[in-house]
């Protein structure tokens, strides 16, 4: 059930429309909103996860048979959107669509986080995974994993990994990648993975961690140079680039974005959604959606993604905590 994410720029007519379509929803009166579910998201518009919110909702429309919009509810990276949800009143059709940084990683390295992610939530249902990929510019020499390993090694002062935020997946990716080379690697975060990959191209930075989808373009375009990927198998849009185990690096690792319920939600309703989502994400069409902006699509049920959930945070938890790393 895999394909893809992400691309790296939309249009500007694109960002206009959806923020448009955002705009346009919230002028409906107060009694036109009634039943109506909200997808919750806390990321602005045109950003990955609201790309995959806004794909699953045009199909959940047919679905649940009423509509369905998305609230970019901006703030704190996601936590915003978090104590939102825990918030709500039981009677309100609402999901939150979230990712590790608010789920995982937050709730280790925020004092006075505001919720509770295993209390205040119930999984729905996860419905795609991204990787992440290992670059350097097109002008370092480096042209495999294990020539990257042995410069790391070789100059320790020099082992800045460029992340597109301080907190996030790429930075204790990045950590880990450091120790595999035998070095204390330093993750320099940045504001984004635009800034980011503008200093990597200009060699500001000589290595980056980002989710693949932000790196594609550029690999394709001979901007960059992806050296791996962290996936267990070679990655469709760039099959020419080796996982890191087929690199000699024993490291697989990757992200997710997954609905869940504010715990005051009836069971009955949170398994309807789940069921509704399940059916959506089987869905050939959704999958070519998901294939275009290279994207992974999951069809997982709310006992399954518990589960991926519980095993994803005792993979995660150990290197969060090691890190010492606090906001």
């Amino acid at each position: 059930m895999v394909q893809r994410r992400h691309f790296l720029g939309q249009s500007a007519a694109m960002a206009a429309s959806v923020l448009a379509t955002t705009s346009s929803m919230w002028a409906l009166p107060a009694q036109a909103q009634d039943g109506v579910l909200r997808i919750i998201v806390g990321y602005p518009p045109g950003g990955a996860t609201d790309r995959v919110a806004r794909i699953v909702a045009d199909k959940l429309q047919a679905s649940l048979g009423s509509t369905v919009i998305v609230d970019n509810k901006v703030g704190a990276g996601g936590r915003v959107a978090a104590q939102f949800v825990k918030n709500a009143p039981a009677n309100q059709p609402l999901l939150m669509l979230a990712n590790p940084a608010v789920m995982v990683v937050a709730p280790l390295v925020v004092n006075n986080l505001g919720y509770d992610p295993e209390q205040d939530f119930v999984p729905v249902s996860e419905v795609n995974r991204y990787v992440f990929g290992v670059a350097v510019s097109s002008a370092v020499p480096v042209k495999e994993m294990q020539h990257l390993l042995a410069w790391l090694k070789a100059n320790p002062a020099k082992a800045n990994i460029g992340v597109p935020a301080t907190g996030s997946l790429p930075h204790f990716f990045a950590l880990m990648l450091g120790k595999q080379a035998g070095v204390e690697a330093e993750a320099v975060g940045y504001k984004g993975s635009a800034p980011l990959l503008t200093d990597l191209m200009g060699g500001q930075v000589p290595v980056a961690v980002d989710t693949l989808d932000t790196l594609v373009q550029q690999h394709q375009a001979g901007k960059l140079r992806l050296l791996a990927v962290s996936g267990d198998a070679r990655n469709a849009a760039v099959p020419d680039v080796p996982t890191l185990k087929e690199a000699g690096v024993n490291l697989s690792a990757a992200g997710w974005n997954t609905f869940f319920a504010p715990q005051s939600m009836p069971a009955a309703q949170v398994q309807r959604y789940a069921a509704a989502i399940h059916k959506v994400m089987q869905d050939p069409e959704v999958h070519k959606q998901f294939a275009t902006n290279y994207l992974d699509p999951v069809a997982s049920t709310s006992e399954q993604t518990a589960k991926a959930l519980q095993a994803y945070k005792k993979q995660w938890a150990p290197v969060i905590q090691a890190s010492g790393y606090k906001p």
